[in-house]
């Protein structure tokens, strides 16, 4: 046990023992819990400041002697302070904890029922049926509590140390891409978490991670947040994220399933999660978080801004294990403007372009070089093809993107990070009404990355300047707008 790797980091600061290779709960951990079960009347537990001295105490009686974060108090105070916090603090303690031997007969027994009734009282009808999710969640765990991981990621498209660029992708890179866009499919009803395609799914994330999941919010985020309290664990430790930054999260379960959204969200019971493991013991449920900018305006038609949109997209669909096979490679000299394409002798379809070890991709240099490159894909076999992209209206809504430009934003980041297809839902907002037949028509007149983007920078450059006021799709394409779109309605 003490030799695993996925433990090194962490176990020695948890408040657990190892004996004969598995971990127990200390009888002092247990006791504690039992008093901060009781509430803060019977524990004395009602601040964030005192709960982060009762778990100092705690480390302390048994010898932990690692360090905290310097800032963890403040940290403690925060998530304890905030509405829900109480809750959410132990359902992110317990998400933390190794999964093995954490059964129930290791956990004191507390009934969430009389515990939580207090806090309803008082609470909006919203937050009411959030407290509800957590509930049902520690209901579930304490009867059977999960088995597995769940994996946190940051990806990060560094300036000089990323295999496949020499430098951050600049308009150079989106500009000259000759990669095709990969298939797209809109769904104008269903919601992403609900895809089976085992496709990536797109958190449409706040810089901090989570956004209002511990107060007051209650959009796309913190409702995934909410249904799958597992992600919570990452606000501990991935609070933010910079520019050309992103967060994958492998493994999070589902426990619960809801209605309406934001005012109207609401509780709805349990949800047995039917997905499979990994060969790591993870749900097959892949989720990025990605931030967009936030209320931007006029700005987001700049070329820095539409850069800085498409990149952080890349970040979140690139796949950086699989590229890593290309790292030589991409130590040549001009190579980070390389693309790849599929071989000429390739009769693969150009949007679902199979990733295998028996098949080939070409790279052609800026030079006007090519050469032949073994699949992507794991050494063992496993992950020969790349998972598609599950999204939507990402960094429109509350935060007031333009959702065509998001939709094509997307899309490019999703191509160039060679994922084979995009489920898109629309939640049947107006704006995307004709993205399918937008969509479509590209793909039949064989666009490349570097078509769309340029077609999209020349827009948005207008749009900036005044010498146009149409929506993307109606200036991109007019004479099908006005007529081909209408006779398919």
């Amino acid at each position: 046990m003490e030799s695993r790797e996925d433990l090194k980091s962490i176990l020695a600061y948890l408040p657990v023992l190892v004996r004969s290779k598995n971990l127990f709960w200390p009888s002092k951990v247990v006791e504690a819990l039992k008093e901060m079960a009781q509430g803060p009347d019977h524990s004395r537990v009602n601040s964030g400041e005192v709960l982060f001295v009762a778990i100092r105490d705690t480390r302390s009686s048994l010898s932990l002697l690692q360090p905290l974060a310097p800032f963890a108090s403040e940290g403690y105070a925060l998530f304890f302070d905030e509405e829900l916090i109480g809750a959410l603090l132990a359902c992110a303690f317990f998400c933390l904890f190794p999964a093995s031997n954490r059964g129930a007969n290791h956990l004191p027994t507390i009934n969430f029922d009389e515990l939580f009734a207090s806090l309803y009282e008082g609470y909006s009808q919203k937050q009411e049926n959030k407290l509800k999710c957590i509930v049902h969640y520690f209901k579930r765990i304490c009867s059977c509590m999960p088995v597995g991981f769940v994996s946190f990621e940051r990806k990060v498209l560094p300036q000089d140390r990323h295999p496949l660029f020499t430098s951050y992708p600049e308009a150079d890179f989106w500009s000259k891409s000759v990669l095709p866009l990969c298939a797209f499919e809109v769904h104008s009803l269903g919601f992403i978490e609900d895809q089976s395609a085992n496709a990536l799914e797109v958190d449409f994330a706040n810089k901090y991670i989570g956004g209002g999941a511990l107060h007051r919010g209650c959009l796309q985020e913190e409702i995934r947040f909410m249904i799958n309290p597992e992600l919570i664990a990452g606000m501990l430790f991935l609070p933010s994220m910079a520019d050309n930054e992103a967060i994958e999260i492998v493994g999070a379960e589902r426990f619960c399933d809801y209605k309406g959204y934001a005012l109207s969200f609401r509780f709805a019971g349990d949800h047995a999660d039917k997905r499979h493991f990994d060969s790591f013991g993870r749900r097959i449920t892949r989720i990025v978080a990605i931030d967009a900018l936030c209320s931007p305006g006029m700005k987001q038609y700049a070329l820095k801004y539409l850069l800085r949109e498409t990149n952080k997209a890349f970040c979140g669909f690139i796949d950086q294990s699989k590229y890593c096979q290309y790292k030589g490679l991409f130590q040549v000299k001009g190579l980070h403007e390389a693309h790849l394409y599929p071989d000429e002798n390739d009769h693969t379809s150009r949007n679902h372009l199979e990733l295998n070890e028996a098949s080939s991709t070409t790279v052609e240099t800026n030079q006007g070089a090519s050469v032949s490159l073994p699949a992507l894909g794991n050494s063992d076999g496993e992950g020969k093809d790349l998972p598609g992209i599950a999204t939507g209206n990402w960094g429109c809504g509350a935060f007031g993107g333009d959702p065509e430009l998001k939709a094509i934003i997307q899309w490019l980041a999703a191509s160039q990070a060679s994922r084979p297809f995009i489920l898109y839902y629309t939640f049947g907002i107006d704006a995307l009404q004709n993205l399918d037949q937008i969509t479509q028509w590209i793909l039949s007149h064989e666009w490349t990355v570097g078509d769309l983007w340029n077609m999209m920078v020349e827009y948005s450059s207008q749009r900036l300047n005044g010498r146009t006021d149409l929506g993307f799709f109606a200036w991109l394409l007019p004479s099908l707008t006005s007529h081909e779109l209408s006779n398919t309605n």
